[in-house]
């Protein structure tokens, strides 16, 4: 700890110089202040130069007020001109949107694809602690929401959770046409079933006679409230609140046995019509064009990559594994980093392929219309 003699200098020299320099700042002033002597035979020539100095400083006051208003006068002409541009911006707009009437009716709120993950469950073992496990598992759980992922598939090669705070994780009095609920083991009085839906009233009186402790989603009648003294809804497919509404409505979890696996045992009727991989030895991200799709799968590795998952699945007979896939690439060419954890893989490929798989879903809406 320094002790304060230590400091005496300093502020000594502090005052000093605080002083000197209000010395030259006093003796500047009265150097430069005009001074007028008003005796003897100069009085005349006093009055003259008090009235010279007056008209010069009226004239510089005068000056300064015209430049006041003509700042004022350019910044009033310039909002004028913005303000028109605007006006006829908006026009053009409006015009262009009148041309072409049937560029938004052919779009719906809803999406009819899906977007999958696939990542080894090895990608834990890189995680020194079981607290630092449920921490990354929880992380990865974050990138799925964010980019709107509808299933991770987790593949065998050999409280400390952020909150997800995904959009079917309702607050309890948003007013939202779905609901998440779970039936309850209570007599209703009528048919049907009662399903506790996380609202302040609790209880959702739901068409169907279901058995106790079922998870089911809610659609939950239009013309009804928060002041209704009770609800009714109707049970519906976990894909109803995406593909009617374009809600976003969690992801499931599928576990495989192997790479292969993870692509070969898709739920989907027709497989994963389009399949992504990633590498830094892939190719540019930049470069990647994708088709139309109805079910895309993107595969990440673990500590090795997707090369060390293809040599430990026996069940798949190649040696290549860019032929596994539609694509390969590098979402991060150049990285200053040796090695991207693949928590940081998922975040950086799904951000940098978002944009990509929007523009090649609408290009299959647009050919269904």
């Amino acid at each position: 700890m320094i002790e304060h003699r230590d400091f005496q200098p300093y502020i000594g020299s502090e005052l000093q110089n605080w002083q000197i320099c209000s010395c030259r700042l006093l003796r500047t002033r009265r150097e430069t202040t005009p001074t007028f002597c008003t005796m003897g035979k100069t009085g005349k020539l006093h009055e003259e130069k008090v009235s010279k100095h007056n008209k010069v400083k009226r004239k510089k006051k005068k000056d300064k007020v015209l430049t006041k208003e003509k700042a004022k006068l350019h910044l009033q002409a310039s909002k004028e001109s913005q303000l028109n541009s605007d006006n006829n911006n908006n026009s053009n707009d409006n015009n262009s949107q009148v041309q072409t009437p049937d560029s938004n009716s052919s779009q719906k709120k809803g999406r009819s694809y899906t977007l999958s993950v696939a990542v080894p469950g090895s990608i834990l073992n890189n995680a020194q602690s079981p607290e630092l496990r449920t921490y990354l598992a929880g992380q990865i759980a974050r990138a799925l929401v964010i980019f709107q992922v509808d299933e991770v598939v987790i593949f065998d090669e050999s409280g400390l959770l952020n909150p997800l705070n995904s959009t079917h994780h309702m607050l309890i009095d948003e007013d939202v046409p779905y609901r998440e609920g779970v039936t309850l083991d209570r007599p209703t009085g009528k048919k049907g079933s009662l399903a506790n839906c996380g609202m302040r009233k609790q209880e959702v009186r739901i068409d169907r006679q279901l058995q106790p402790g079922l998870r089911v989603t809610v659609k939950l009648d239009a013309n009804q409230t928060f002041e209704s003294k009770t609800y009714n809804g109707t049970v519906v497919s976990v894909n109803a609140p995406r593909m009617d509404a374009g809600i976003y409505w969690g992801y499931r979890v599928r576990i495989a046995r192997s790479l292969g696996a993870a692509i070969a045992e898709c739920p989907y009727e027709d497989g994963y019509d389009l399949s992504i991989g990633t590498s830094d030895v892939g190719d540019p991200v930049e470069e990647l064009n994708l088709s139309s799709f109805k079910h895309i799968l993107i595969a990440f590795g673990g500590l090795s990559g997707l090369e060390a998952a293809l040599e430990s699945d026996e069940s798949l007979r190649i040696s290549d594994i860019r032929s596994l896939f539609d694509h390969y690439i590098n979402t991060c060419p150049e990285q200053g980093s040796r090695i991207i954890r693949t928590e940081e893989a998922m975040l950086i490929s799904l951000a940098a392929i978002r944009s990509k798989i929007v523009a090649a879903a609408n290009m299959e809406r647009g050919q269904k219309n």
